[in-house]
């Protein structure tokens, strides 16, 4: 009995490992919440995590670059997100009135005051206030109570961060355009600034800061606009110093992937590099970069992963599966009528199908999809999207639908991606169809990439 008992345990261990292994971050394309069908709108971001359950917290960029709103979405994984509420909201003046910045919205819990606090970017829509608001909430992801704005000591204050020490003091992380980044003590209950505890002659902007085994890494970015750079980071055994030099910390010379440094989290023993891949030009198609980042003593490294395999209640990642891919123009497949096999130089094969959807409701249908074990996975679609805003589609896995979203590619010619989760039952007799919504065009589809296992 004891043998068999070890079995039984030693095959849950196996299954979990391959839904593990199955489910995905993508980084750099469409993400989509799963009560809305919208790309998740947390650019900026922070994280916090409650219980078991990790908050999401970031600017709505939905109708441009002015305040909208800051929204909270919810996951227990990191893949899978669910838009919660919005935390603030667009008022009829003042700080958070029309025409008005708000970015990098960041939370921590102050256990003394049971208050959940968020600190934020506020400024004009020429940069000319350069201060902080503080709002706060007695729930997380509850209605948050704007408590006004700031300049920290008198400073300008920018692209922000915080930072909660393993004592419980709090920090403000602020970019001051005229003297340098700066690391501020906050007040006991989180709602003020009490002092400066470091200054960086070195003009850095979007901070973040963790601590690894004693030591504190601080990452930041260069000072480019919207344009990605090579970010940086510098260690410290104390906050107030001495910092090291500033060095690179992803690849020189891939601008840090492409993307802007927003958050570094960190999950049990591994950290999480959070960026942001803007598109100035339509913001609310700006995607996320999420990797894992490797800390060895004083070193920190970032090595780009088009998708990687995460397991969140253990603190763990590691590579992802070997996977097959299935093009839409395949003769396996089964397209309506009126879809169309189009050229796409971006394209794996060249080509596309497109007119899925419209008016008649044609669809795309993906037959003869594999795995090798049934489980939950993430399915990664390359499309194009040469319009200005998102398109949708219905996808169907073995009967059931999710809309998903797909922001815009730029041009019918370069190819985006989009990951979604569903359940693959193990074997070859898996099929996925793509729909247009309410007589909308889904995307044009090159391929669909699905795990082996």
């Amino acid at each position: 009995m004891l043998f068999k008992s070890n079995l039984v345990a030693l095959g849950a261990i196996l299954f979990s490992g391959a839904v593990h292994a199955s489910l995905q971050i993508v980084s750099g394309g469409s993400w989509t919440a799963a009560n809305t069908g919208m790309h998740i709108q947390a650019h900026g971001a922070g994280v916090i995590k409650v219980g078991s359950t990790y908050y999401l917290i970031g600017e709505n960029k939905l109708d441009g670059y002015s305040f909208q709103s800051i929204r909270c979405y919810s996951s227990t994984n990191l893949i899978d997100w669910t838009f919660v509420n919005n935390l603030l909201t667009l008022q009829d003046s003042g700080d958070l009135g029309p025409n008005r910045v708000v970015e990098r919205p960041k939370i921590l819990y102050n256990s003394a005051t049971s208050q959940y606090v968020m600190y934020m970017h506020v400024d004009s829509s020429n940069y000319a206030d350069a201060r902080v608001g503080v709002s706060t909430s007695s729930s997380v992801c509850g209605a948050y109570t704007y408590r006004g704005s700031f300049r920290p000591l008198g400073f300008q204050s920018r692209d922000m961060g915080l930072y909660q020490d393993s004592d419980g003091a709090g920090y403000l992380l602020t970019e001051d355009r005229e003297n340098g980044l700066r690391i501020d003590r906050l007040s006991d209950d989180y709602l003020n600034v009490t002092s400066n505890v470091y200054t960086w002659a070195e003009k850095y902007e979007s901070p973040a800061v963790i601590k690894k085994n004693g030591v504190y890494f601080m990452f930041a970015s260069q000072l480019t606009g919207w344009n990605a750079n090579d970010n940086k980071y510098s260690t410290a055994t104390s906050l107030s110093g001495p910092w090291s030099a500033w060095a690179n910390f992803a690849t020189s010379g891939s601008n840090t992937y492409t993307s802007q440094t927003n958050y570094v989290l960190t999950i049990g023993d591994m950290a999480m590099y959070m960026g942001d891949r803007w598109v100035s030009s339509n913001l609310m198609s700006s995607t996320y970069v999420w990797l894992p980042l490797t800390i060895s003593g004083t070193t920190a490294s970032l090595t780009w992963y088009y998708n990687w395999v995460i397991n969140a209640a253990a603190g763990t990642w590691s590579t992802p599966p070997a996977d097959n891919s299935y093009e839409a123009e395949s003769s396996t497949n089964t397209r309506t009528s009126g879809t169309q096999i189009l050229s796409c130089t971006d394209c794996s094969g060249t080509s596309t199908v497109g007119y899925i959807g419209g008016s008649a409701g044609d669809t795309l249908t993906f037959n003869g999809i594999s795995s090798s074990t049934t489980t939950r996975t993430t399915i990664r679609m390359r499309y194009t999207n040469g319009d200005t805003t998102q398109r949708f589609a219905d996808i169907t896995v073995n009967g059931v639908t999710q809309r998903i979203a797909f922001v815009p590619t730029g041009s019918g010619q370069i190819t985006g991606v989009a990951s979604m989760t569903f359940n693959l039952n193990s074997g070859t007799g898996n099929t996925l169809k793509v729909a247009g919504v309410d007589g909308g065009w889904a995307p044009d589809v090159d391929r669909i990439v699905v795990p082996v296992s």
